[in-house]
């Protein structure tokens, strides 16, 4: 694995005010071992297939739901998928895997690690959250007949550290707030380190989109993108009276990036409650986004979901804090895929465009094909062996 970033120099300045993941490690995930790989406002893992550029993307994605609070079993229906192919288990028949990320904001830098079970039973075994060399919490399966674990978080107080059970289903990170008092320096200390772990967890938006569902015309309603961008149509409709200078930034991406000349992206509603979208083309003549290409389309919804925010996006921000201290992340699995060179590089440019602004992160993959190391601002991850 090679890392490189055209990043300016880094240069000493205080603390971000905006949490955002540094560095996501998998101990043992998938086809990783060891692996520890940098995230920067712009990160993008390249390499060939089966390299684990979908592996750990997936990895991030899980971390993101778990600080979300989400149960176990929604975040890895198959679990044994995320072992290690060749982990052999141990006497008692258990197999399992590791990951974990650092994430730098207010607090400083603050590390999770989350070891998981996936054999015999899905069920977390072990998690530690540290900060300045001092380990916050730390939980282990002490009793394997119970579906607890035992959990002990820093107080500093008249004891040292605090004790108690926790779910062996939740993240005990995101289960923090509800436990912990902050009576003592040492648990606001637990507090303020859980918080910036799960505000930047939990502004992740996963994004895929699927051209074959963003060809039909839609029903109008909350105006929130999907995952897929099934809903491209409404949400241009929606953002269009919304933001006049965002949409404006949309035009001229999409018309870099579709054929054709493009001098608007329209949508109209229909006389059934549905809306659909349209390029015009200018002297009256109108192209229906069912008639684009597949990588225009991709292109299209990507460059949207760049250009926009949490309220659009069907994410989950943390909303006891303000968005001005929140960061949105999007996991962008094949972000090259069906897009021909210039229309990669385009959205790679515009990437680093928004990133570099700081309300938004992107972790994306992308094939061997598409030149990113000469873009500056790019974390490039290869994953080539």
């Amino acid at each position: 694995m090679t890392v490189s970033s055209l990043a300016a120099p880094a240069q000493a300045e205080a603390r971000p005010d905006r949490p955002g993941a540094t560095e996501l490690r998998l101990a043992a995930f998938a086809a990783h071992r060891r692996a520890r790989f940098p995230l920067g406002p712009l990160t993008l893992f390249t390499g060939p297939s089966g390299s684990g550029k979908t592996g750990a993307l997936r990895a991030y994605e899980a971390l993101a739901r778990l600080g979300g609070g989400a149960a176990l079993g929604e975040v890895f229906p198959d679990p044994v998928a995320c072992v290690p192919e060749r982990a052999r288990p141990d006497a008692q028949r258990r197999r399992g895997f590791r990951i974990g990320c650092t994430v730098d904001g207010p607090e400083g830098p603050v590390r999770l690690e989350v070891a998981v079970q996936a054999e015999p039973e899905l069920r977390i075994v072990g998690e530690r959250l540290t900060a300045g060399g001092v380990t916050l919490l730390e939980t282990a399966l002490r009793d394997p007949g119970r579906r607890v674990v035992q959990a002990a978080w820093h107080t500093a107080g008249s004891s040292p550290v605090t004790r108690g059970p926790l779910p062996d289903d939740r993240l005990g990170t995101a289960l923090l707030p509800l436990r912990v008092a902050g009576r003592t320096d040492g648990e606001r200390r637990v507090l303020a380190a859980a918080e910036q772990m799960v505000v930047a967890l939990r502004s992740v938006y996963a994004c895929d989109p699927s051209p074959r569902r963003m060809r039909a015309a839609t029903p109008l309603g909350a105006g929130r993108l999907l995952r897929g961008c099934d809903n491209l149509a409404e949400v241009l409709w929606r953002t269009r009276s919304e933001c006049g200078h965002r949409y404006a930034h949309l035009v001229t991406a999409v018309r870099a990036g579709c054929a054709g000349p493009v001098t608007d992206v329209l949508a109209e509603p229909l006389g059934d409650g549905t809306v659909r979208a349209l390029l015009d083309r200018g002297d009256g003549v109108r192209t229906h986004l069912g008639l684009l290409g597949d990588g225009e389309l991709r292109y299209l919804a990507l460059a949207l979901v760049l250009l926009t925010g949490p309220g659009v996006l069907e994410v989950d921000p943390a909303g006891e804090v303000p968005a001005a201290l929140q960061t949105l992340t999007v996991l962008a699995d094949g972000l090259d895929r069906g897009l021909d060179v210039r229309q990669a590089g385009e959205l790679v440019r515009l990437a680093a465009r928004m990133c570099e602004r700081g309300h938004i992160r992107l972790v994306g993959a992308v094939g061997e094909a598409v030149r990113v190391r000469e873009e500056p601002g790019v974390t490039v991850v290869d994953l080539t062996p």
